[in-house]
Parts: structure tokens; sequence; C-alpha cells
């Protein structure tokens, strides 16, 4: 690539505009937090420079800087929109520059609630992953028993977790039980209905091919079956895993004392939506990064399909 390709992009512009933005004079006489937006902008575009730098293919930089250009476009028409004029409510929806300053000053309580939140994922999650999956193949290498489990998967996979909740509470012993049981539901009934169906639709010749060779049925399970059908297990897994962060957050609005959810609707509770906001961004952060690394994971199991 160029030298113009890789510098003298419109994210390169939009950062200049963002920057010019934090001076214009604010409609309201109030402490301005624009420096907040300004150091956020400069590390974003060292980020930038960094990847125009290094990055090899320009498919990828198109990628970065599109995402980047998306950014800055959004922290420009917010900050016009909140510090710069009265076309928001500034009690609603305060001014970019005060919502980094109260992460920025929030961040070890933060850091604390992600944990909370996570830790609970990944019990519920794992244990879900534990159980069903091998349920999953045994169910599915049977065809009959199979079809009529796909029916009754479907039917109480469509009933949301989170009614649920009060007989948890009812008879588990801990608001946090509760919730590793709710993410436990969250991921059962996806990834068992992903499983099965990678199950019964393996290409017979592979079945067969194996039987010809006296291949045991724990080896046929889990050394044919289950590599043959980890594209439909994946499917059903990353399913699960979207869901479990959905029913996380709710669970941990209507009852916790930690986590994400419990971040938002307190500081909702309270009106304090500059917190408010500080959560449903880090929420959002916390997600992609999460998606992004389980794709990373899922084509690294899937690479012999390259």
């Amino acid at each position: 690539m160029t030298a113009k390709k890789r510098f003298l992009r419109a994210v390169n512009f939009l950062f200049i505009v963002l920057i010019a933005v934090q001076f214009l004079p604010n409609s309201e006489l109030k402490e301005d937090n624009g420096i907040y937006v300004i150091w956020f902008s400069l590390i974003a575009e060292a980020a930038v420079i960094l990847v125009s730098l290094i990055s090899k293919k320009e498919q990828g930089l198109n990628l970065f800087s599109d995402i980047i250009s998306f950014l800055y476009a959004l922290l420009i028409l917010w900050t016009i929109a909140s510090a710069k004029s009265d076309i928001l409510d500034k009690a609603l929806f305060p001014p970019p520059g005060d919502v980094f300053r109260q992460f920025i000053e929030d961040i070890s309580k933060i850091l604390l609630n992600i944990g909370s939140s996570l830790a609970i994922i990944v019990q519920g999650y794992l244990l879900a992953l534990v159980i069903e999956i091998p349920l999953g193949l045994f169910l599915g290498y049977s065809v009959r028993l199979g079809n009529a489990a796909t029916y009754i998967s479907k039917f109480l996979g469509s009933i949301p977790p989170i009614v649920y909740i009060p007989y948890g509470i009812a008879l588990l012993p801990t608001f946090r039980s509760v919730s590793v049981f709710v993410i436990f539901l969250a991921s059962f009934w996806p990834v068992l209905s992903g499983t099965m169906s990678g199950v019964l639709n393996v290409d017979k010749r592979v079945i067969d091919s194996a039987r010809v060779l006296n291949v045991g049925k724990f080896s046929m399970l889990f050394s044919v079956i289950l590599p043959a059908s980890l594209s439909e297990i994946f499917v059903g897994c990353n399913q699960g895993l979207s869901v479990s962060f959905i029913l996380l957050t709710s669970a941990e609005m209507i009852g916790a004392n930690s986590g994400m959810g419990y971040y938002v609707k307190n500081y909702s509770d309270f009106g304090d939506y500059t917190r408010t906001i500080v959560g449903l961004l880090v929420i959002g952060i916390v997600v992609v990064i999460i998606s992004f690394l389980f794709n990373k994971l899922q084509r690294f199991f899937l690479r012999y399909k390259r």
C-alpha cells in the first residue's frame, strides 16, 4: 500500500474535526470535560497510525479505520448535541467528556463488577457445555431419539430462562447460585439443539467408513462425529453465549448486589445517568471483546475448513 492509502483517510479528517469541536464554546457555563475526549481521541488516533504502519492487508486496515471513523463521528455528533447545544437533555444524555471522566473515576469499581459478571458467566456456561455437548452427541446419534429430542428442546428452549428466577430464589441458597442456574438454562437449549443438529447432519459416508473400520461407539461419538459436527455446535454455543449475557444483565438488575447489571440499575434508580451510560457502554465493550475471542477460538478449531 502507498503512504497515501495508509495515512490519508477519512478517519484522520474526522479526528481533526473531533478535536476542533472540543474547542467550541459550551452551551452552559459549567465544568468542561472535553479534555477527556481529546485524550481518548489521541489514544485512538495513535492506534490508527500504528495499525496503518504495521498492517499488511488493506482489507484489515479498512475495517479498523471504518470502526474508528464511526466512533469519531458518533462522538462529534454527541458532543455537538449535548455539550455545545441544547438538542439533548444533559441530565439524561451527559456529554461524552463527562462519561469518560466518570469512567476513569469508577474504573476500580467497574473492574470488580466485570469480574463478578464474568465469573457467573464462566460457571454457568461451562457447566452447560460439559453436560449438553455429550448429551447432544448421544441423543443425536440415534436418529429416532434425536428427532424427538429436537422438538422437545425447541419447546423447552422457547421458555425464557428468566421466568425461572422466582423458583431459583425459592430453591437455591444465594442469588449468585440463581444467576449461575439462569445462565446454565440460557446456554443449555441452544447448544443442545446445535449439537443434535450437527450430529444428525453428519455425512453418512463418514459414519459408514468408520463402521467398516470397526470403530467403537465411544470413539465414533468423540473422534468421528464430534469433529464433523463442530460447525453447528459452535453456532449453538454462540447463541447460548449471547443469550447468557442478556439474561445475566437482566438477572443482576433484579436482585444482585454486584455485576454490571447491578451497576446500571443502582445508579439509574438514583438518576445518575452519567454512570448509567458508562455501565451500558462497558457492557457493550465486554460483550464485543468476548465475542471476538470466541470467534477466534471457533476459527482455530475449524481451521481445517479453510
